[in-house]
């Protein structure tokens, strides 16, 4: 069922899409690690993660609106090497063991030119598939192949930063980031497959989004909550059970699974439309996230988050086709941005208020606010109703 979508893109593309997008992976933990122990604090290395996560959640929708219209090869080639710099800067004023505030800076400036390679690879290739005549089925195996490929480099990220810091020192891996984005982050941006900007009537086209393009972006920044919640309970409970190395693991597990059922979404039936699929997706993260209330062992816990796992990238997933069916083609580029940016700010947010709450009431109360946001996800999907747009191809409608 991907033998279209791998003839489609070619056997290029996919490649340098994915090394370009595995630096924003593991800058994050990167520069954790890094200041944390360059600077011997872990609340530095709180203050430069956050600035980090804050410049890619503000600059990412405008990166994504940029290349919509000035095209994605001159914005992803600046980007690239723009954040290539700002990586390595931020390594040199770490080890230089830089004052709290000019690491807080480089931080927010290595997030703020994150090139966005994963939400502008996902309307590349939709646009190439929309393009080459392709139906609504085509679209959602891109859509689950551009998923996959983000879970899988959000698992080989931190297990890559993992092991430099384990073998040598975080910089190393702060510096191979910043190779490959100066290389696959330049390889991406230069493939002929990179669009070019809004015409005048495409411009003309870009018009007002609609109340369901909003609704969609929350609904990602509650997954970003999702996320940045199981994230502190997982690491708190290991702690508590004497094992947190295991945290890594745990996340890799959850991970692997949520790729792994990403990939078997393309063969759904066409009947299930997307906003059953939605609504099936935030019930299944509701009822699956409950266990984390109750879980007091480690193998529980990976049992639970196992099977968490499941629920994961089929919401991710959904929300793309839906937020693709819905939005001006013109606008596509910054709407996944927007996504992916709700994803990293609502993970943020979401780890700081359940890291404390994990600190004075334990690992439930942390898993307690992944519950609450998985059930305003799933009031979302049960009260927003989508309306497709055409674009040029027939387009079934989305329930």
């Amino acid at each position: 069922m991907y033998r279209d979508t791998l003839s489609l893109l070619g056997p290029v593309l996919p490649v340098v899409s994915f090394l370009g997008r595995l630096p924003t992976a593991m800058c994050q933990l990167g520069s954790l690690l890094l200041v944390a122990e360059t600077s011997g604090s872990l609340t530095t290395a709180g203050l430069a993660g956050g600035a980090l996560a804050a410049g890619q959640t503000v600059a990412g929708p405008v990166i994504g609106r940029l290349a919509d219209r000035r095209g994605q090869r001159g914005v992803v080639l600046a980007a690239s090497l723009a954040n290539a710099v700002a990586v390595v800067a931020l390594v040199l004023a770490a080890t230089a063991r830089a004052e709290t505030g000019w690491l807080m800076l480089l931080g927010a400036l290595a997030g703020a030119t994150v090139p966005q390679v994963g939400p502008l690879a996902r309307s590349r290739s939709v646009a190439l598939a929309r393009r080459s005549g392709g139906d609504d089925r085509l679209v959602g195996t891109v859509l689950s192949f551009e998923g996959t490929l983000d879970e899988v480099s959000f698992v080989l990220g931190p297990a890559l930063v993992g092991l430099a810091a384990a073998l040598a020192h975080p910089a190393a891996a702060l510096l191979t980031a910043a190779a490959l984005l100066a290389t696959c982050g330049t390889a991406f941006a230069l493939h002929p497959s990179a669009p070019a900007g809004a015409t005048r009537s495409g411009a003309a086209e870009r018009g007002r989004l609609p109340g369901s393009a909003y609704a969609l972006r929350v609904a990602m920044v509650l997954q970003g909550a999702m996320f940045g919640a199981w994230q502190a309970g997982i690491t708190a409970l290991t702690e508590k059970l004497g094992a947190p190395a295991q945290a890594g693991l745990v996340y890799a597990a959850m991970g692997v699974m949520s790729a792994a059922v990403g990939l078997s979404m393309a063969a759904l039936p066409a009947r299930i439309g997307l906003r059953t699929r939605w609504r099936a997706a935030t019930a299944g993260l509701v009822l699956l996230s409950v266990p984390l209330l109750f879980v007091d062992s480690l193998p529980g816990l990976y049992v639970v988050v196992v099977v968490l796992g499941a629920a994961y990238a089929p919401h991710l997933i959904t929300v793309f086709g839906l937020t693709e069916r819905t939005v001006p083609a013109a606008r596509l580029a910054e709407s996944m941005a927007f996504l992916t940016s709700g994803v990293v700010g609502g993970q943020a947010l979401a780890l700081a208020l359940s890291g404390r709450l994990a600190d004075t009431r334990g690992a439930s109360a942390a898993f307690g606010v992944a519950v609450v946001a998985a059930l305003l996800c799933a009031a979302l999907s049960w009260s927003v109703r989508t309306r497709p747009r055409r674009r040029g191809v027939a387009v079934r409608r989305a329930a």
